[in-house]
C-alpha cells in the first residue's frame, strides 16, 4: 500500500477534557526493529481521562510532557516493516517475533515491560502518557510492543484487551505459582459494571469460579448476570452490600476483590474478603481521598483478615500472550458497549467519565 505523508492525531494539553485538538502531521517512517501500524480501533480507560485533566501525577518518577497523544489500548494492521538489527539478541525484535505487512496486532501498555515485576523504568514507555498514545491514525511502535490478534476478535474487541482485560487476569492470577490460574471453588467480587470489573468478570466465570457483581443499576446487574455473574449485588438499594458478600459465601468472604471504588468502597472490600484473601487494588473512582473523620486504616484492616492488599498496575507482554490463549481457548468476547467515530473522540472521553458503560467503549479510528 501507499503509506500517507500526512496523518490525524488528537493531542491533549492535560488542561482539560473539552480542550483536545485533532491536528495535522507527518507519517513517522519505521526505523530498526520497528513497525508502522494503521491504527483501526482504540479503547478507552478511565486513565485517559486523568490524562486529558492534568490529574494523572501519581507517578512521580516520570517525567510529564506537556502536550501528549492520549490513549493506550489499539488494534490495527502492520503496514510497513523497518530493517532489522543484525546484533540484536532480544527475542521479541525481528525476525524471531516474525511481524509481518498484514499482521492484526494490539499494543502492550507499558511498552519495555516483557516480563516480571515492572520496574520504575518502565512507566516512561507508557502509552498515552508520558509517552505518545494511540489515537492517532498510524503509530510506529517497537516490535516487542505489539501482540498478535486472535482471529476470532473484531478490531473493536482486540483493542479493548491491553489495560482492562490485562488488568484484570493479573488481579485474578498475579499471586499464584507454577502457572495455575483461577478456578473453581474460589469468589471473585467485581465492584462496579466498568472495563477491567466486567472483563474480571467474564474471565472469572469463564475459569468457573463464582462471581459476584455490584452495581447501582438494576440493568447493568442483569446484564452482568447474562455474563455469567453467579450473584449480583445492587449497592444503592443495598449500601452494606459486604454484609451480603459474606451471605453469598456462607461467612467465608471472597477470595478476590475487585477494588475500584477506593475511598469509599476499600473498608467494605476488607470486611468481605476471606481470611488470607487478596483485594486487588486497581482504581479509586469514588475518590482518592477518605471523608474527613473517616480515615481508614489499612494496616489494622490488613491484620483483621490476613489479607493481602495489592496494587495491579497493568501487567508484563508475557502475561499478556498467556492471557490471549486463555481468552481464545474459552472463546471470550471482550463487551463493546458503545462505538464513536475519529471525530468524535471527546465525545467518547465525556461519555466514559459520565460513568455511564457498561464494560468498554471503543473509538473506530478507521471507518
Amino acid at each position: 500500500m501507499v503509506l500517507p505523508q500526512k496523518i490525524k492525531q488528537w493531542l491533549t494539553d492535560q488542561d482539560g477534557l473539552d480542550k483536545l485538538r485533532l491536528e495535522e502531521t507527518n507519517c513517522s517512517i519505521p526505523g530498526e526493529d520497528e513497525v508502522l501500524v494503521e491504527i483501526h480501533s482504540v479503547s478507552l480507560n478511565y486513565r485517559d481521562t486523568e490524562v486529558c485533566m492534568g490529574l494523572y501525577n501519581h507517578h512521580n518518577s516520570v517525567e510529564q510532557l506537556p502536550a501528549v497523544v492520549p490513549c493506550s489500548d489499539m488494534c490495527g494492521i502492520v503496514v510497513a516493516v523497518g530493517p532489522v538489527s543484525k546484533n540484536s539478541s532480544d527475542p521479541y525484535k525481528n525476525p524471531a517475533f516474525g511481524l509481518q505487512i498484514g499482521d492484526r496486532v494490539m499494543s502492550t501498555f507499558a511498552q519495555t515491560h516483557l516480563t516480571g515485576q515492572i520496574e520504575a523504568k518502565d512507566l516512561g514507555s507508557g502509552l498515552g502518557g508520558p509517552a505518545p498514545g494511540v489515537l492517532t491514525q498510524y503509530r510506529v511502535f517497537p516490535t516487542y510492543g505489539l501482540v498478535k490478534v486472535p482471529e476470532y476478535m473484531s478490531d473493536d474487541e482486540a483493542a479493548c484487551l491491553s489495560i482492562a482485560a490485562m488488568t484484570a487476569w493479573m488481579s485474578l492470577n498475579c499471586m499464584r505459582s507454577n502457572g495455575e490460574i483461577i478456578g473453581k471453588g474460589e469468589t471473585v467480587v467485581c465492584q462496579g459494571t466498568g472495563g477491567v470489573s466486567i472483563s474480571a468478570a467474564q474471565i472469572a466465570s469463564a475459569a468457573g469460579a463464582h462471581t459476584i457483581v455490584t452495581s447501582s443499576s438494576d440493568e447493568k446487574l442483569q446484564r452482568a448476570a447474562q455474563l455469567g455473574a453467579k450473584d449480583v449485588i445492587n449497592y444503592r438499594t443495598n449500601p452494606n452490600w459486604d454484609a451480603i458478600v459474606l451471605e453469598k459465601t456462607s461467612t467465608r468472604g471472597a477470595d478476590i476483590v475487585i477494588e475500584v471504588g477506593g475511598a469509599t468502597t476499600l473498608r467494605k472490600s476488607f470486611e468481605c474478603v476471606r481470611f488470607g484473601g487478596l483485594i486487588a487494588c486497581i482504581g479509586y473512582l469514588s475518590g482518592k481521598q477518605d471523608e474527613e473523620g473517616d480515615r481508614t486504616n489499612t494496616n489494622l484492616l490488613c491484620l483483621k483478615r490476613n489479607v493481602t492488599l495489592k496494587g495491579i498496575l497493568n501487567g508484563p507482554r508475557d502475561e499478556l500472550e498467556r492471557m490471549l490463549r486463555f481468552y481464545e481457548q474459552k472463546q471470550i468476547r471482550p463487551v463493546v458497549d458503545r462505538t464513536f467515530t475519529f471525530d468524535e473522540a471527546n465525545e467518547a472521553l465525556h461519555y466514559l467519565f459520565s460513568g455511564g458503560h457498561f464494560g468498554k467503549v471503543v473509538i473506530k479510528v478507521k471507518a
